[in-house]
């Protein structure tokens, strides 16, 4: 398990919802704060509150996001294209490994079949995260 893992998992444990963990690990990539992150972040959690898309997904997909754009407010979706390009990749391999993208599948909930537990999917996207940053370098 990598340190960014680690700590994504410690920050979870700590009471941090599963977008903010994945996310604020990588504030120092993003040149942002963790505080930063983890306020943009905190009605993500829960899968959007109304266990919709997984948190730890979410949190994915802000990172690429705020890597990718280039915030040009004057001209902006110059950068959207990279931006979505990544996260449908990204987004791919965390509905492979995990069989679905949504909080209420994932955890069962109609089904009683828990497909991955939280720190698991925080885990994946960390791990999914770091491989798109070592890409990228």
């Amino acid at each position: 398990m990598s340190e960014k893992m680690k700590k994504a998992i410690e920050l979870h444990d700590k009471g941090y919802n599963c977008a903010q963990a994945t996310a604020c690990v990588f504030a120092e990539d993003l040149g942002k704060s963790e505080k930063e992150i983890y306020e943009i972040m905190e009605a993500f959690g829960f899968g959007m509150g109304h266990m919709g898309t997984c948190g730890a997904v979410s949190g994915m997909v802000a990172v690429v996001g705020m890597n990718e754009s280039d915030g040009n407010l004057d001209a902006p979706g110059k950068t959207k294209k990279v931006s979505y390009k990544a996260i449908k990749e990204l987004i791919k391999k965390f509905e492979d490994k995990n069989t679905s993208i949504i909080c209420k599948e994932i955890k069962g909930v109609d089904t009683g079949v828990v497909l991955r537990s939280c720190p698991g999917c925080i885990e994946d996207a960390v791990e999914l995260l770091e491989g798109y940053f070592a890409d990228k370098a």
